[in-house]
C-alpha cells in the first residue's frame, strides 16, 4: 500500500539547512495498523506530512497504492489526497458553524456527490461512530471525544485507502483516548490501513506495529502483541 525508499527531507534555515529525514525506508501493507513514534524533532510529523502529500521530499521514492507520488502540482495532489487519504488531527479541525452532519459531508461535497446522497452517506458514517443522534449538533455542543469521532467519520466518508491520524488522542483524557482507539481498532479490523502518529506508549501498543524515529532515521520497527482498547472502555 505504501512504499518509501531512501527518503530525504531538508528545510532551509537562513544560510543553513536542517536535515529532518535521512534516508527513510518504510513499507506498509494493506490492512496494517501502524504507530509512528518519536520525540519532538524526530521527523515523525514530517514523514506523515509527506505520506499525506502535504509536504514534498527532496529525494527518494514514494509510492501509494502502486502510484508514484512525484512532481505533482497542487491540483493533482489534492485529487490524490481525496482519492487515497483520510486525515484525523489532534485539534479535530471541524468547522465550528457547521453541524456534525455537514462536517462529515464536506469531502463528499468536494467529490461532487449530490446533496441527498452525501447527507445519507454522512448519516451512515455518523451512525458507524455512534453519533447518529448528534448529527444536527454544532462542534461546540460536543465533547472532545465526540468531536474526534466526527473527525473520524469525516475522514472515512470519502472511503480512502489509508487513514492518517496525527496524535488523534493528544487532546483527550485517558478514558476518551481509549474509546477513540477502540473505534480505530474496529475500523482497522474491517481492513482499513491506518497510520497513527503518537508520543504515547499505551496508544502505540494498541497498534499492531510500532515504528520509532530518532534524529530523522528509523531506529526500530517491530510488530507487537496488540493491546485491545476495548478492555479499558
Amino acid at each position: 500500500m505504501i512504499k518509501i525508499n531512501d527518503l530525504h527531507k531538508s528545510y532551509k534555515m537562513g544560510n543553513s539547512s536542517l536535515h529532518v529525514l535521512k534516508g527513510i525506508d518504510f513499507e506498509v501493507a494493506e490492512g496494517e495498523l501502524v504507530a509512528i513514534m518519536g520525540s519532538s524533532g524526530s521527523g515523525k510529523s514530517t514523514l506523515l506530512n509527506i505520506i499525506g502529500m502535504l509536504d514534498i521530499a527532496n529525494s527518494g521514492v514514494y509510492e501509494l497504492d502502486e502510484v508514484p507520488i512525484k512532481d505533482l502540482d497542487e491540483t493533482k495532489a489534492a485529487q490524490y489526497r481525496n482519492k487515497f487519504l483520510g486525515f484525523v488531527f489532534q485539534s479535530f479541525n471541524l468547522i465550528n458553524y457547521k453541524s456534525a452532519l455537514e462536517n462529515v459531508a464536506l469531502p463528499l461535497y468536494y467529490q461532487g456527490i449530490k446533496r441527498k446522497e452525501r447527507q445519507q452517506k454522512s448519516l451512515d458514517y455518523l451512525e458507524k461512530v455512534g453519533l447518529k443522534d448528534w448529527a444536527t449538533h454544532l462542534p461546540n455542543e460536543l465533547s472532545g471525544g465526540q468531536k474526534q469521532r466526527v473527525a473520524i467519520a469525516r475522514a472515512l466518508a470519502s472511503q480512502p485507502k489509508v487513514l492518517l491520524a496525527d496524535e488523534p488522542t493528544g487532546a483527550l483524557d485517558t478514558t476518551t483516548s481509549y474509546e477513540v482507539m477502540d473505534l480505530i481498532q474496529k475500523i482497522n479490523e474491517e481492513g482499513k490501513t491506518i497510520l497513527v502518529v503518537t508520543h504515547e506508549h499505551d496508544i502505540a501498543k494498541m497498534c499492531k506495529r510500532i515504528v520509532t524515529l530518532k534524529d530523522g532515521v528509523i531506529v526500530q520497527d517491530k510488530k507487537v502483541n496488540q493491546e485491545l482498547a476495548s478492555k479499558y472502555v
